[in-house]
């Protein structure tokens, strides 16, 4: 499958556009950024095209690899679909519940496939963890993200999106991705907020579990991890995900699992409309954190 990357940034580059070159069944076809010297330059690593028109790498392509802000990421989405072409969407896939029906409506409207790149989701660890946790009657489970994002040497350090968004919405998605299918639906959301952009979740799940999450970007150096469990009748289920260099690995998986898709007509577990259940509750956490109260999905 013939894919193009949009976004020119270093997610963009060690990740999407290096996981697709090295893919035996993908084709690296071209990259598409807002700057064109910057499009150019990522693409003359790969060999390929660099683009500032998003609709000329669109007519060269079966699927697109997106690595842009969320609010970037929903119009060149809804463009690509409505040209036929599938969808690797990053999380959070929207900002709004509202722009990400808009999304969902394109993916399903045109009869395109479309997978969201929660990273965890695609390593084999997770797969084993979540079918542990199928077996279990489960009570609740609990987790963190706990990271420094902006320290001198952090590629993120620049972001502007997660520093006004914050790590709900860049590292929120994951927590997410992990417990609503080990838990299921999130019903009710409780927020507190701590120190930088320190947030503290407790999810009431339709399941009648409840889980509980902490996630920050600004937590000192020395404190920093990412840890998962899920408890109930055979005791304790832990996850301890990777992050880091394994992300390449884990978007190599989600090529596959698209193309899979795509070549079927199937629909994957991590699609667009998995991607809204998790902005939907990320809409509530952000209203409870605003107004101080316990929030409805």
């Amino acid at each position: 499958m013939r894919f193009g990357v949009l976004g020119t940034g270093f997610w963009a580059r060690e990740i999407h556009a290096a996981s697709i070159a090295e893919h035996e069944d993908a084709e690296l076809v071209g990259v598409w950024g807002r700057n064109l010297a910057k499009a150019k330059a990522l693409g003359a690593q790969f060999d390929v095209q660099g683009y500032d028109d998003v609709d000329a790498l669109l007519a060269e392509v079966d699927a697109v690899s997106f690595s842009l802000p969320p609010d970037v990421q929903v119009p060149l989405a809804i463009r690509a679909a409505e040209a036929g072409k599938h969808l690797l969407l990053e999380k959070p896939i929207a900002l709004t519940v509202e722009d990400a029906d808009r999304l969902v409506s394109a993916v399903r409207d045109n009869g395109v496939a479309s997978v969201v790149f929660f990273t965890f989701r695609f390593q084999q660890a997770t797969a084993t963890w979540l079918a542990q946790a199928a077996r279990t009657k489960l009570a609740g489970g609990a987790g963190s993200w706990l990271g420094n994002n902006y320290q001198p040497d952090s590629p993120f350090k620049d972001s502007t999106w997660r520093k006004e968004q914050g790590a709900l919405w860049d590292i929120g998605p994951h927590a997410l991705s992990l417990f609503i299918p080990a838990l299921g639906p999130v019903t009710r959301v409780q927020t507190g907020a701590g120190f930088g952009d320190t947030v503290h979740l407790i999810l009431t799940h339709e399941s009648g579990a409840a889980s509980t999450v902490s996630l920050s970007h600004t937590v000192a150096p020395m404190s920093s991890g990412v840890e998962f469990f899920v408890h109930g009748d055979a005791g304790r289920i832990t996850l301890l995900p990777e992050a880091g260099p394994a992300a390449r690995a884990a978007h190599q998986v989600a090529v596959t699992e698209l193309t899979q898709a795509a070549t079927t007509g199937g629909t994957h577990p991590c699609d667009v409309g998995f991607g809204r259940e998790v902005v939907a509750v990320l809409a509530a956490a952000q209203r409870a954190l605003e107004v101080g109260c316990v929030e409805t999905v």
